[in-house]
């Protein structure tokens, strides 16, 4: 119980970082959609689902390669530091130069058609490569921080970046009209070069924020010993590529949808599809915040506890109380949808169906998540590229055939299946190599009672929120019955 007080606080830190600034960066949402119209968020939308594409090919796998090596090279903790930074800055001026020869027919590409020009277009990719760059450099060191457990540095970095980001963005978007508008100091100079509802200034933000944090991180930075070992690149590279196939899969499922909207349905109302889908899943934020904030507890802790005799039980406990987690989220965004709804502007109220959906999806996505320790602590990480491969393509097939047909509905319910399908499939392969002692059928009662409770506030309800919210108090009751006695002894309540 000791094990899971300690994870469980120090997940909370995390939890509370991540979630202060999701919930920062998440009030942007409303002014977004207040200033840009569907079509021009869409645009938004659109090319930050491209940026996490190449982030995750850019960092390569290598923050969960990194924890891995140096629980297996005790001794090298500083080696492994250095050539995982390597790889990924190798990686990174790779991209750099590969994506700057090629601008012009990366801009002809995405404008076709689009709102913006292919001028805007250009500014707009050089923005996002210079962003991803820096974004990459800090992923070894962010790792560092976390494997050497300093949660509140990494939450204080990560704090500063979003509210940098936030009060940029409403600087460029508020702050200099008024300083036009009232005549201040520089209101003439600045006149002359700003576009009001220009969307490049929340890509400017993004840029100095990101270089912001690259600076807050020079300690670890300057811990860099660079002694380049051959041998242990090629172990990483082994270990690394499944993972990233991993997270591509992960990456595509997210974001590809998107893409594939924009792509494929009629220019005339494809990056208004897209700015309509894009804001509605803002709304499930909250889920994907507490996935996140576990993730970042979690794997450095998995690794940690692997050699305990009782790791396995340890894991178990933690995936029903995760469950337990993500169904009282599920409920409790879905009951107060009406609420939440006010975030986005009422333009893009016609897409809040498929926001249980993805819900439920990313409720999924968060179970895979954890099932993942399996392959990553046995060193199967090939069965991450099966598993996030077979994802992947079913993403890709069932989004070009179904999105033509009924365009974002299409993109929620394909999300919500491919990750179901991961789920199970990480389950059923990781009980044959590694069996860890889940309590399937509690767990699954939890999830199936959460389904039901969503079904009939959101359906049945028509989405009222005080009998949503009675509902959420009846679900949440129910749990704690079912597991005030474990509770008290975890917690010593």
């Amino acid at each position: 119980m000791s094990v899971l007080r300690k994870f469980a606080g120090q997940t909370a830190i995390y939890g509370l970082s991540t979630i202060a600034s999701r919930i920062l960066n998440f009030f942007l949402t409303p002014v977004y959609t207040l200033v840009y119209k569907p079509a021009v968020y869409g645009i938004f939308t659109t090319l930050y689902a491209y940026a996490s594409i190449c982030n995750a090919v850019m960092a390569f796998g290598m923050e969960t390669t990194f924890f891995r090596f140096i629980n297996k090279n005790n001794g090298d903790k500083e080696k492994v530091y250095s050539n995982t930074f390597l790889v990924v800055l190798c990686l990174g001026l790779l991209f750099l130069s590969t994506t700057f020869l090629f601008l012009e027919p990366l801009a002809h590409w995405l404008q076709a058609g689009k709102e913006s020009s292919l001028a805007d277009y250009k500014l707009y990719i050089q923005y996002f490569i210079f962003i991803l760059f820096l974004d990459a450099l800090a992923v070894i060191p962010f790792a560092r921080v976390r494997a050497e457990g300093k949660p509140k540095r990494y939450a204080i970095i990560k704090f500063i970046n979003i509210l940098s980001f936030i009060l940029l963005n409403l600087f460029f978007i508020f702050g200099i009209p008024i300083i036009i508008n009232q005549k201040l100091p520089f209101a003439d100079e600045l006149s002359q070069i700003y576009h009001p509802e220009w969307i490049g200034y929340v890509f400017i933000s993004n840029l100095i924020a990101s270089s912001l944090t690259l600076l807050l991180l020079l300690p670890e930075l300057l811990k860099l010993k660079f002694n380049p070992d051959k041998k242990l690149v090629l172990d990483m590279f082994t270990y690394s590529f499944p993972i990233l196939i991993a997270n591509l899969s992960f990456i595509i499922n997210e974001n590809l949808d998107k893409i594939f909207l924009g792509q494929l349905l009629p220019v005339v109302s494809s990056q208004e599809q897209v700015g309509i889908y894009g804001a509605c899943s803002k709304l499930a934020i909250f889920l994907s915040i507490f996935i996140n904030a576990f993730r970042l507890g979690a794997e450095p802790f998995f690794f940690n506890n692997a050699k305990n005799s009782n790791a396995k039980e340890t894991y178990a406990a933690i995936m029903s109380y995760f469950i337990i987690a993500l169904s009282v989220i599920f409920v409790g965004l879905v009951a107060n949808i009406e609420l939440l709804k006010y975030f986005i502007g009422e333009a893009y109220w016609v897409g809040l169906n498929v926001v249980p959906i993805l819900l439920l999806g990313y409720l999924s996505l968060g179970i895979y998540m954890n099932l993942s320790v399996w392959y990553k602590l046995s060193d199967q990480t090939k069965y991450g590229l099966y598993i996030s491969g077979i994802g992947a393509i079913c993403t890709i097939v069932l989004n070009l055939i179904f999105i033509p047909l009924w365009g974002y509905m299409a993109s929620a319910c394909i999300s919500l299946t491919v990750y179901l399908l991961m789920m199970v499939l990480s389950y059923l392969w990781g009980q044959k190599h590694y069996p860890i002692p889940y309590k399937i059928k509690k767990d699954t009662m939890y999830i199936g009672l959460a389904v039901i409770v969503v079904f009939i506030s959101f359906v049945l309800f028509k989405r009222n929120i005080i009998v949503g919210n009675i509902l959420l108090l009846l679900f949440t009751t129910v749990i704690f019955y079912i597991e005030k006695d474990t509770l008290k002894r975890i917690f010593k309540i």
